[in-house]
């Protein structure tokens, strides 16, 4: 990646002189290149309220949050797309990538948290999408437009193609009104609206979910597969349409420890949730991943809640569980050449549900790209199950919806190699004034229907609170 930065862009002339070099040297003949301006905003800004505030809901986003770090990014408008199906997927877009990345020109202010062009990803559980879903098996973008935020710095990143149609004056005078605008929006300037009377129904009822949990339990006892994770999906009905900024503000409200996320298709649907559950992070050649499995509701009081996270670190199945995430996550990483190393298990606490969690970490050469993490890793047995085939056969035979993007990866990459991706679980699919819920348990041998199905719907129901 050709990295040529100025110290910054102080004015308007300074901006307009710099794209009209860049428009002089464009070649007809030659592939084109992109140009990643980099401006720092002059005060906080939070990307959640530029979504609501800033962004046509017709245009394609991504936004990407660590609730309660102060780290956010929302990426606007598609510079460049690409869309993959097949078994492929992952690897289509990690060339895709990097042969981008190849023709970037990194310019503006070196010192922004978010430097440079980012790609955003999201996937589907399975790598074909069906006829019904809106979302692709997999897209990854380049934005016009990207916000960052990073303790109390924020940054504008503007992604152009240098082609035939680029025009300096236009693009100077639309990028320079847009930062503006930008920097003339409050930290937290939200309208948030009123929660909506809802009504609700199973899409799979809670009979038909504890009758497919039996018969997983049925196939796990013939010892053909050791673990599956089997979901269940709410069909929610409001008395208006359902906002995306507000059931995101308040994921983030109550669900500090997780990954709050949103993205939306050309069907006018928007994907988002509350997912306590990393995928891989890679900052530096320096990777992390975890495995979360194993789970026990919240006691309704102090001395309940010990008693019950006791339990949990106890329990024969819960760790079982728990340790079937663990020998698959470090053996696919030990198959890509990486060492491994585990940190000593401790326990994940949300309001309402407590999991059992292992920190796992490594170091990542320049030969493994994110997206071969990614592509190693997803599904892991903690939304899937073990072996991961043949429990992704119990899955397609026993629920009855489609999952879409539930429990597949969501995140961006950098031209660096950088990147962090989440499980899209605890998530939801809005659609005007419709909603469609997720959530799942994982069945191993000693797994109950009654308290699977329990277990589900504490996970709904904490959701359900949440989106308005």
């Amino acid at each position: 990646m050709l990295l040529d930065v100025l110290d910054c862009f102080s004015s308007y002339q300074a901006l307009y002189d710099d794209l009209r070099d860049l428009e002089q040297h464009i070649h007809p003949e030659q592939p084109a290149e992109v140009v990643s301006l980099a401006f720092a905003i002059e005060h906080p800004v939070d990307p959640l309220a530029l979504l609501q505030s800033w962004v046509d809901p017709l245009d394609c986003h991504l936004y990407f949050e660590r609730s309660g770090a102060k780290t956010s990014i929302l990426a606007v408008g598609a510079a460049l797309r690409l869309t993959v199906d097949g078994e492929r997927r992952f690897v289509q877009a990690r060339d895709w990538v990097k042969q981008v990345t190849a023709r970037v020109t990194v310019r503006g202010d070196r010192s922004v948290p978010f430097l440079g062009a980012h790609f955003f990803c999201g996937f589907s559980f399975f790598d074909q999408a069906t006829l019904e879903d809106g979302f692709a098996a997999g897209s990854v973008f380049l934005p016009e437009w990207q916000i960052g935020r990073s303790g109390d710095r924020t940054s504008l990143v503007v992604n152009r193609i240098l082609d035939a149609e680029f025009c300096a004056e236009t693009e100077a005078r639309e990028i320079w009104t847009q930062l503006q605008r930008i920097q003339s929006t409050s930290l937290d300037r939200y309208s948030l609206v009123p929660s909506p009377t809802q009504s609700f129904q199973a899409f799979t009822s809670p009979d038909q979910f504890k009758t497919s949990v039996n018969q997983a339990l049925t196939v796990i006892k013939s010892k053909k597969i050791e673990k599956v994770v089997l979901a269940l999906a709410y069909e929610v009905k409001a008395a208006q349409e359902f906002n995306v900024v507000t059931s995101l503000y308040n994921l983030r409200r109550l669900y500090k420890d997780c990954y709050i996320f949103s993205c939306n298709n050309p069907s006018g649907e928007t994907f988002l949730g509350a997912s306590p559950e990393r995928l891989v992070t890679v900052d530096r050649n320096q990777l992390e991943t975890d495995a979360l499995a194993g789970s026990a509701p919240r006691g309704k009081t102090q001395l309940d809640d010990r008693n019950i996270a006791q339990t949990l670190l106890g329990s024969i199945k819960e760790i079982h569980e728990h340790q079937l995430v663990i020998d698959f996550i470090t053996s696919q990483l030990v198959a890509l050449g990486l060492e491994p190393k585990m940190f000593p298990a401790t326990l994940l606490q949300l309001p309402n549900i407590q999991h059992l969690h292992t920190p796992i970490r490594s170091i990542v050469p320049k030969t493994v790209h994110i997206l071969d993490v990614v592509a190693a890793l997803h599904p892991t047995p903690a939304v899937a199950g073990v072996p991961r085939d043949l429990a992704c056969d119990q899955i397609r035979s026993l629920e009855t919806f489609d999952r879409s993007r539930y429990a597949a990866p969501i995140g961006w990459i950098d031209g660096e190699g950088n990147g962090e991706f989440a499980v899209g679980i605890r998530s939801a699919i809005l659609a005007g004034d419709r909603a469609r819920l997720f959530a799942g348990a994982g069945i191993v041998q000693g797994s109950n229907a009654e308290h699977e199905l329990a277990e589900v719907q504490l996970k709904l129901q904490a959701l359900l609170r949440a989106i308005v």
